[in-house]
């Protein structure tokens, strides 16, 4: 199911999707981008399932950030430090080269591509294989890296310089580089991959350090409201990625905290045991009676249990309190949709229309789209939706077969079979390349 957490797969990589931890991520980024100059609309934050500590940006605006990174930060201002140093990077135009081959690339290339990146960087710095490259390549590396430095640098200061002026610290961002300076002297292949793809020095901790002393928000506390939000984010994740049992250890009953108990609702439902998860999300409930993200994952326990028409009136419940959360639309229209009936189907087609006005880079979303239109049986429309999905997974032959299908079954100059020409058209260029 589409939520309240799923991953889309390619080429061995994971994207997580979940509504909560990208809406998180969303309100400490958005005045870090406001400030930048940079429309928080358009730059799109993705999360990749990795424990590696690493962020990064590439092909346009677009941040990738591993989940290991907001697994270990300790504070929000490591977060919105970490943020606003990727910022840096767009704001200064540090991503020209090669931008527009990455922009026209999937998602799952481009992560593809700079982790490959990442991963030559790495090899390159052991001994054996810095033998066998050419003294020219190591030039060419040598001045690469230095040009990176100067990059680093250049988005620290202008990372500090953001934070300054919404009146955050700086102090987390050079907590955070200060914790990954131990790791400049091991082997590429043990490091984190933000320490081989962000190069570190202590001139560099040293002048960060430097600049954000002179902040007058050095010492500034992290605000209650984000300290609790990264906390639950934390909580969920750890609950979703870790095996049960070693959540249910890090959550133990004694524990009452609103993290401990959403922790451990998810770690039963992942069991599973649906007694003991229903019990802790409807305790949670009964004190967050408003919070849509509750709701939400008692929407998803009963789904995944075969609860299906239960499991609607949670889902109903969340898009009513967050109607702007496109994935939670998605979660109540699998549920719809999972039921074949004939009125929620027409209903799933119609809020699955509107979720993909607003996000139309969810292949669950489009998967399920084209499974209602199916249902209905309306195969032409289902075959473009299908050609959307392959589309976002990189599939670009099963796009280009369902796309070739939606052509011959859907009337001339329609809304989908101009659509599918459109797919067509891009399955053929990339093809080119």
């Amino acid at each position: 199911m589409g939520g309240p957490f799923s991953a889309a797969r390619a080429a061995g990589l994971s994207l997580i999707r979940d509504a909560e931890t990208e809406h998180i991520i969303r309100e400490l980024s958005r005045p870090i981008f406001s400030t930048a100059g940079l429309d928080p609309d358009f730059v799109r934050i993705l999360l990749v399932r990795d424990s590696d500590i690493n962020a990064f940006v590439a092909g346009g605006q677009n941040m990738f950030i591993n989940t290991g990174t907001l697994l270990k930060v300790k504070r929000p201002a490591q977060l919105e430090g970490v943020i606003a140093h990727e910022t840096g990077h767009i704001s200064g135009g540090h991503l020209a080269r090669g931008e527009e081959e990455l922009r026209n690339a999937s998602i799952q290339q481009i992560i593809a591509t700079v982790l490959g990146a990442a991963a030559g960087m790495a090899a390159g710095g052991g001994s054996g294989v810095m033998s066998g490259i050419s003294a020219g390549q190591q030039f060419a590396q040598r001045n690469f890296l230095t040009y990176r430095r100067t990059q680093e640098s250049a988005a620290d200061q202008a990372g500090a310089s953001f934070l300054e002026r919404i009146g955050v610290t700086g102090e987390g961002l050079v907590e955070f580089l200060s914790g990954l300076g131990d790791q400049e002297a091991l082997s590429g292949r043990l490091q984190d991959p933000y320490v081989r793809t962000h190069p570190l020095s202590r001139d560099r901790v040293a002048a960060l350090q430097e600049r954000v002393e002179q902040s007058p928000y050095y010492k500034a506390e992290d605000a209650k409201w984000k300290v609790d939000a990264l906390l639950r984010m934390q909580a969920k994740l750890y609950a979703f990625l870790e095996q049960p049992e070693r959540a249910l250890a890090r959550f133990p009953d004694s524990d009452s905290s609103v993290p401990a108990r959403y922790g451990r609702a998810v770690a039963y439902y992942r069991v599973p045991d649906l007694v003991r998860a229903t019990a802790e999300v409807d305790s949670l409930l009964r004190d967050f009676p408003t919070d849509p993200y509750f709701w939400e994952l008692k929407g998803q326990m009963l789904y995944e249990n075969g609860r299906i028409a239960e499991s609607i009136e949670p889902h109903r419940r969340s898009v009513e309190l967050a109607p702007n959360e496109p994935l939670l639309t998605v979660n109540l229209a699998m549920s719809l949709a999972a039921t074949g009936d004939p009125a929620a189907l027409d209903e799933a087609i119609r809020i699955l229309t509107a979720a993909n006005r607003l996000d139309p880079t969810n292949p669950s979303a489009w998967y399920t789209l084209s499974s209602a239109y199916g249902q209905k049986n309306e195969i032409g429309l289902a075959a473009w939706a299908a050609a959307e999905r392959y589309v976002l997974t990189g599939d670009l032959r099963g796009a280009r077969i369902q796309a070739l299908r939606a052509q011959q079954l859907l009337p001339v100059g329609s809304p989908g079979s101009l659509r599918a020409e459109d797919i067509l058209a891009f399955a053929e260029r990339r093809d080119e390349r």
